[in-house]
């Protein structure tokens, strides 16, 4: 099976048991190994008290791309530590994109990188995600 292949069917089947991820509404829009691009639109029952989105809301976007993409190589990988950094805030109605790249990947630690940005081309969050690689392959 080619990497791709396998990544396509790691992440089909992380996503269709990963119910969080339905609810934000993400759309897949590119898996390949070691990389992935999900976009999303904010809601209304997204938003705080400022009439903003959460800032739980794109953290869990960035997550799920960091998950997609570090699962893709076909070894099961959780994540170990993550932080962002929020540049922007988001109203209801925008669509934003989350990008991961893969910065490093050996035998047990992934990094990646996952840049958010509205449609437009504007960043409005930025997030790293270190993983750990399991012994454990998928089963696809």
């Amino acid at each position: 099976m080619s990497e791709e292949t396998v990544a396509t069917k790691v992440v089909d089947k992380m996503y269709n048991n990963d119910w969080f991820s339905q609810w934000l509404g993400i759309e897949r829009v590119l898996v390949e190994p070691g990389k992935s691009i999900l976009r999303m639109k904010i809601r209304k029952e997204m938003l705080n008290g400022f009439a903003i989105a959460h800032g739980g809301i794109t953290y869990s976007l960035a997550d799920s791309a960091l998950a997609f993409a570090s699962n893709s190589h076909g070894r099961m990988a959780v994540s170990i530590e993550t932080s962002i950094s929020h540049t922007q805030s988001l109203r209801e109605g925008d669509e934003i994109i989350a990008e991961a790249e893969e910065i490093s990947c050996t035998e047990k630690i992934g990094v990646y990188y996952i840049t958010i940005k509205k449609v437009s081309g504007e960043k409005v969050a930025l997030f790293k995600g270190t993983v750990y690689r399991t012994s454990k392959n998928w089963d696809v």
